[in-house]
């Protein structure tokens, strides 16, 4: 799925481009809307006492994003088995097509109190749309 987005000012550091700690922000976009996308919005799984908290976050830099600019990000699945989930992302500049950085994340599934959960055991609805989107 891809997601797009403008760089805002107030995104900016001293250097005049975008901070570093805004990119994981853009992760989190582009993941919230792949959920969107594949049917599972998040306030949706929520509702249904699913978590899916981050475990880890690695982002690779490569060029800044600059103000005005717009930023393309391809998020995708890498790998499900319902109980946890990592999802990978290129995010580039949607006018030049220049990389900007690659990134993961790796999450797991929880009740509301999150303790981990099997997706696959506790809402197999939702388990079988992840599995889908792997294929």
């Amino acid at each position: 799925m891809e997601f797009e987005r403008e760089i805002n000012y107030y995104e900016l550091d001293g250097m005049n481009v975008v901070h570093h700690s805004n990119y994981i922000r853009y992760m989190e976009e582009a993941r919230i809307h792949l959920l969107d996308e594949i049917g599972l919005p998040y306030k949706k799984i929520e509702d249904n006492g699913i978590m899916i908290p981050v475990l880890e976050v690695n982002y690779k830099y490569k060029n800044p994003a600059r103000f005005g600019d717009t930023i393309v990000i391809k998020a995708s699945i890498s790998k499900f088995d319902g109980i946890k989930l990592e999802m990978k992302y290129e995010i580039t500049n949607k006018k030049t097509g220049k990389l900007l950085g690659i990134g993961e994340t790796k999450h797991c599934f929880t009740n509301s109190n999150m303790r981990p959960i099997s997706l696959k055991k506790v809402n197999k609805e939702f388990y079988e749309v992840f599995e889908k989107e792997m294929e």
